[in-house]
């Protein structure tokens, strides 16, 4: 899976660092299975229903997240599957009530290689982390109790991970076929894929739901969305028309209608979205 250190899929706000959300690099031997871990200090109320919301994209990635008070309680742990979809989650920063986050966030095609059962079904859901992670649950649940901060955490999950890397599950079609749609960033049809990697397309989609819980389509889809996602913020003259055709869009209606389904706005209204970290000349490009 070395193929996946040269993707690098966006969250909505890719140049947030605040003191509720950091992202930190996994180690060398863990980035081709992990984008990052991620957590921080965030205040809620007990109902949490009030306060900003923000919007989550689909980032072809799966996240395991634990949730704890100041006591050291575990509040929530959850295994969150592959979204095809957008939507928003509440920020409140207003209460007392203070909660410490510590999350993985595997890519979605190489989270199995640490599970314990099928990812069959899991598509934009939320599961208890003992469900799929029971022997990480087991070793790291207790360790997060311990007063720690994020860095500390970050470094136990590491050695727990790569040990049991020695004896991780491997699907070596899954890979290939994994491979493939990166290089290509999404742009190989079904047909291309199987006969590149002398497999069915029904025997392909089989493996891609267990082991990843999407289709090998679907799934293209989204690695093309998260690419033009990211030369949208990272070029400083990002051309649309450009877009269409390395992509292999059919045309500039079905780039916009593609990037709004999974973005669940325009290309516009998303930089606008991080506005303060990219050059004000983009803002006004009439080409968005």
């Amino acid at each position: 899976m070395k193929s996946t250190m040269i993707y690098r899929p966006l969250t909505a706000t890719p140049f947030k660092h605040t003191s509720a959300y950091q992202e930190i690099e996994p180690c060398r031997m863990l980035q081709p299975y992990i984008r990052c871990f991620w957590g921080g200090v965030y205040y809620t109320s007990d109902t949490e229903t009030d306060g900003d919301s923000q919007i989550v994209i689909p980032d072809t990635c799966v996240d395991i997240i634990y949730r704890m008070d100041d006591a050291g309680n575990i509040i929530t742990s959850d295994f969150i599957g592959i979204n095809d979809r957008s939507f928003y989650t509440q920020c409140n920063e207003k209460s007392e009530r203070r909660i410490s986050v510590f999350a993985i966030r595997f890519y979605a095609w190489s989270a199995y290689a640490f599970s314990e059962d099928s990812f069959i079904g899991t598509v934009n859901g939320r599961y208890d982390v003992r469900e799929r992670f029971g022997w990480l649950d087991r070793e790291l649940r207790s360790r997060l109790m311990e007063p720690a901060n994020l860095t500390d955490w970050i470094r136990v999950a590491e050695e727990l991970l790569l040990k049991k890397n020695e004896t991780a599950r491997e699907k070596v079609v899954v890979d290939r076929v994994m491979h493939d749609i990166l290089r290509y960033q999404g742009g190989l049809g079904i047909d291309q894929l199987s006969k590149e990697n002398f497999i069915s397309g029904r025997q392909m989609e089989r493996l891609f739901h267990e082991y990843i819980g999407m289709t090998p389509k679907k799934l293209s889809n989204l690695v093309r969305y998260q690419c033009l996602w990211r030369d949208v913020v990272s070029q400083t003259h990002f051309d649309i028309m450009d877009a269409v055709q390395k992509y292999g869009y059919t045309d500039l209606s079905h780039l916009m209608r593609e990037f709004e389904r999974y973005h669940s706005m325009n290309i516009r209204n998303a930089l606008e979205l991080c506005a303060g970290t990219l050059p004000k000349e983009r803002m006004g490009d009439e080409r968005m």
